[in-house]
């Protein structure tokens, strides 16, 4: 072993899934020095290569519309759309780990497994963490701490109260719950990708693998056509492949695994040699190695979210993030459960999670992101896919900022909550019920012209507060004509103002999903390319009078989301978009124009 190193931050993120990285990389852009600790080689959690499961989200695979989460989860999916056509989980690991790596202010720690934790006066005082890769240990001392884990292990290490397994329904009143609570939960999956050789292939078992018969599949689609359940056919692996909700899914991981092999093996073994399955020219190519695991620890905040809140797409006052996501509840046997494999329970509307349920209740400086935050087991079934888990990681990674610029703790930033969620907004987060009233934002006071706009979509839309479409109102400026070439938007102000950002947020279609995934049926349903309503190339101007004063020419823009800092600022009395061309629309399409 070398030297201890020892090192400062103001924040610290433990676990690189994509809550993690979410979190990380916001806390960094709001100011606070940061550091990333992740104890495997790639980032992205379940959605990395190591595990290969796509980000869902609350538009429940593109069936609600307008659902999609925005922010950075927003951002490194379009940055994977542009560089990664093939859809490559190992591009994809690649295009996250720049958004870490390069981002200022935030120190990345692969390969790092926390090893210790040091309290003192009910606060995380500082982590050890060993990193196998250089053999340095590092002793890291930070204001707050952020556990991203996954199974809540940094929590567990500094003694918070946290939870395992199902409630009882007199618990919380929840219906859905069982009579008597107990410590199962659901399960651990094993991915798999087989392709099509074009020729004839044989399998032969190994000796350790399982048998099944039809009776043992029923239920669980496993034919070369399209399958019904989840989108996943022979080539793309099963999310049904699923153990260890009656086990503890974290002591226990290793011999869970090694189930999960035998079962995946003996699932192959069926499909190939147990009659026509229409797969006799697939062969594996992929066998994953490290289960993708659902359930473990829930770490208790001050509001435990629960079933009703869900099911009446609760609006919190405290509100920092968003989810929509059925309550996917797994029942803990897994592909032993003779019947259904899981349970959807439909939520009509999206739903919001208060900020409450962001932070220990028990350590003052421990805050949580991802499927460990405070929630019962049937809240938990619904938050804990990948998009939820990334939007509340961005909440609370600003949030910890914030921290940190006010010299208060996680619970105290309830004070500045409006000013949370105004920063959220302004970071192209979604929010059920809220809007911009953010008082610097200059665009607020102006008046709107455009060249042209559709019934319903004028160009005051871009100055409403809301930047995206919700229900009947569209909140954006759609242009009319045959082509989006040369439409243009006019922001006109009072009087002359110093400008130094200008802020435009597009179109992207959040009603479609764009998200990389193992599965054909899925991969199928999106469009390629880039969304064809982004706007990809504008001018962006500021005139005082007749006279333009600044002047910047954008091509091959690929981002709904784009801040322009006008260096130095000038002053002027109005801002014009002229609009080059988009990825195929006819319309000049923008949500939202902000100016500070």
């Amino acid at each position: 072993m070398k030297d201890l190193v020892k090192k400062e931050y103001e924040v610290v993120v433990v676990g690189g899934g994509m809550a993690g990285v979410c979190a990380a990389i916001a806390s960094a852009r709001h100011g606070a020095k940061t550091a990333l600790v992740h104890d495997r080689p790639v980032l992205g959690g379940n959605a990395s290569s190591e595990i290969r499961m796509h980000i869902c989200g609350a538009d429940c695979h593109a069936s609600r519309p307008d659902a999609r989460e925005t922010g950075i989860i927003e951002e490194i999916l379009l940055e994977n759309r542009r560089r990664n056509p093939q859809h490559s989980f190992s591009i994809f690991d690649t295009v996250i780990w720049e958004k870490v790596r390069f981002q200022e202010g935030l120190d990345l720690y692969l390969n790092a497994a926390m090893t210790g934790v040091t309290m003192g006066n009910g606060q995380i005082e500082k982590i050890m963490v060993h990193q196998l890769t250089t053999e340095i240990a590092y002793e890291l001392t930070s204001n707050i701490f952020i556990d991203a884990t996954g199974d809540g292990y940094l929590a567990h290490l500094a003694g918070a109260d946290y939870k395992v397994g199902r409630e009882s329904s007199a618990e919380f009143g929840e219906s859905l719950a069982p009579e008597i609570g107990d410590r199962k939960t659901m399960g651990n999956t094993l991915m798999f990708r087989a392709v099509d050789t074009g020729k004839p292939v044989r399998f032969q078992k190994p000796v350790w693998a399982y048998s099944f018969t039809e009776e043992d599949l029923a239920y669980r689609g496993h034919s070369a056509s399209l399958a019904p359940m989840a989108h996943y056919g022979v080539d793309s692996g099963y999310w049904w492949i699923e153990l260890g909700g009656e086990q503890d899914t974290i002591r226990d991981g290793e011999a869970i695994r090694d189930e999960l092999l035998k079962t995946v093996y003996g699932v192959w073994d069926h499909i190939k040699n147990s009659g026509d399955h229409g797969a006799e020219n697939y062969a594996l190519d992929w066998v994953g190695f490290l289960p993708g695991k659902r359930e473990s620890r829930r770490i208790m905040g001050d509001y435990i979210l629960k079933q009703q809140d869900l099911l009446e797409g609760r609006v919190f006052a405290d509100a920092v993030a968003y989810g929509g996501w059925p309550m996917d509840v797994h029942p803990p046997e897994g592909f032993k459960h003779r019947g259904e494999p899981t349970d959807f329970n439909h939520l009509k509307t999206v739903y919001t999670i208060p900020y409450r349920s962001y932070y220990s209740r028990s350590i003052s400086n421990l805050m949580m992101a991802g499927r460990d935050i405070s929630a019962t087991h049937l809240a938990f079934s619904s938050i804990r896919v990948m998009a939820t888990c990334a939007v509340g990681g961005q909440a609370v990674g600003t949030a910890a900022a914030m921290t940190v610029q006010y010299h208060c703790l996680p619970v105290e930033i309830g004070k500045y909550l409006p000013e949370l969620q105004q920063r959220l907004l302004k970071d192209d987060c979604y929010i059920p019920g809220l809007q911009n009233c953010d008082p610097a934002d200059k665009a607020l006071g102006g008046t709107v012209t455009v060249s042209s706009f559709i019934e319903g979509c004028p160009g005051s839309s871009v100055i409403n507060g809301v930047s995206r479409t919700v229900g009947d109102s569209a909140n954006c400026w759609v242009s009319d004509g045959a082509t989006a070439a040369g439409q243009w938007l006019e922001l006109q102000f009072k009087q002359g103002q110093p400008i130094g950002e200008v802020y435009l947020k597009f179109d992207s279609n959040l009603s479609q999903e764009i998200m990389t995934s193992l599965s054909k049926v899925t991969l199928s349903r999106q469009n390629p390319g880039l969304p064809s309503r982004l706007i990809k190339d504008y001018e962006l101007q500021i005139l005082d009078g007749t006279e333009i004063k600044f002047r910047l020419a954008v091509h091959d823009n690929y981002m709904r989301f784009r801040k322009h800092r006008i260096n130095p600022q000038v002053s002027g009395d109005r801002i014009r978009v002229i609009v080059g061309s988009t990825y195929g629309d006819s319309a000049a399409r923008i949500y939202e124009v902000r100016v500070y």
